[in-house]
């Protein structure tokens, strides 16, 4: 029987409630923000933005992922709320 293979630590992260109204507008406008893991402990980060999507050049481990993705969350949200 093959063992199973166990799923990455991420780490854990409490959004503020900033960083949680600014996900939800993002989702609501079709911007998605997800951390890939590259290997165990380092992970990039993808941006969709409407169906284009691009990778962010550095990667980061799990003390720091998910502080950088809400970071990118709250930066389209200051960039493109007002806007659209």
């Amino acid at each position: 029987m093959a063992k199973k293979k166990s799923a990455f630590d991420m780490g854990q992260y409490v959004p503020s409630k900033e960083e949680q109204e600014a996900y939800k507008w993002c989702v609501r406008n079709k911007i998605f923000i997800s951390p890939i893991a590259i290997r165990e402990a380092r992970w990039t980060i993808e941006i969709s933005n409407k169906g284009s999507s691009n990778k962010d050049p550095n990667d980061y481990t799990k003390t720091n992922i998910w502080k950088k993705v809400y970071e990118y969350y709250k930066y389209y949200y200051n960039k493109y709320a007002n806007k659209i």
